[in-house]
């Protein structure tokens, strides 16, 4: 059996699911101030937070132990070591957050990989501590921390590009929805201020009527690809929001864009028309 089918096994691993019900509901009481929770997924950086992170904090630290494997000098390891061990609660007050609203396959690798890191971590800070106390083994255990967060690393890996947690999950709308104008039917058939679905071409598509104004987007929440079009529409005029029935995600209206995560992108929006009273859209140009 190959190393990866034992990751694909974790998905399965309902024994897992009782421990993420437990930790879940304490992780969202931690992330009740949304401002807080916002920040953890990234919103503000139009990116998830946790994979930039990581990459700071796992360089560190594996850098620290490759100057161990070699010989390097010690105050620069240790240095390293103490850097990594620094920003392990942000990186990791940001993966709680992004595990927090995740699908139950993706949560039981999340729990894996986070003991994992867990571990990691502990080798790395006992080596710290051995080393402030001028006691030996410090280098065993930095070399122990490395082997532990590859293990670790491979685990957040298959969450960002096998089971794609993170990923922007409307980024191809653009490339298949038809560039020309594409009918959705009369206008007069749209309810007015209930979201429905149409599609564009082949594109499902989000649709709100509020009077003459017809809101369209992609009906694809870019945080795991939840149906827009069965979400609740909050908000009045310019700030009209509509809220991911999934996981809570909110995207403008007008432009699509971000309003609250987890999501971090954009939902892709659409030009709309009205011609001798049917609807019409095409995608609209990136902003």
């Amino acid at each position: 059996m190959q190393p990866f089918d034992q990751i694909d096994r974790l998905e399965r691993a309902e024994a897992l699911d009782r421990p993420a019900a437990a930790i879940r509901p304490v992780v969202q009481r931690l992330l009740r101030d949304r401002r807080v929770k916002d920040a953890l997924h990234g919103v503000w950086l139009g990116h998830p937070l946790h994979p930039a992170l990581v990459h700071l904090t796992l360089g560190s630290l594996l850098s620290a132990s490759l100057i161990d494997l070699v010989g390097g000098k010690r105050r620069y390891s240790t240095g390293l070591i103490a850097t990594g061990l620094l920003l392990t609660p942000s990186t990791a007050a940001a993966g709680w957050a992004d595990w927090s609203a995740a699908h139950p396959d993706q949560q039981r690798v999340g729990l894996v990989h986070a003991s994992t890191n867990a571990l990691a971590v502990s080798c790395y800070a006992a080596a710290l501590w051995k080393r402030a106390r001028g006691r030996r083994g410090g280098r065993l255990l930095s070399l122990a921390g490395a082997a532990v967060a590859g293990a670790g690393a491979a685990l957040g890996g298959h969450l960002s590009y096998h089971l794609a947690l993170g990923a922007n999950h409307a980024d191809r709308v653009s490339d298949l929805a038809p560039q020309g104008w594409q009918p959705l039917g009369a206008l007069s058939e749209v309810a007015e201020g209930t979201p429905v679905r149409r599609t564009a071409g082949e594109v499902p598509v989000f649709v709100l009527r509020r009077g003459e104004q017809v809101d369209v987007l992609a009906d694809r929440c870019p945080h795991l690809a939840g149906p827009l079009s069965g979400g609740e529409v909050v908000g009045t005029d310019g700030n009209a929001r509509v809220v991911c029935p999934w996981h809570g995600s909110e995207f403008r209206l007008d432009d699509g864009h971000v309003v609250h995560g987890p999501a971090t992108s954009p939902v892709p929006r659409f030009e709309t028309r009205v011609v001798s009273g049917k609807l019409e859209v095409r995608i609209a140009p990136p902003d």
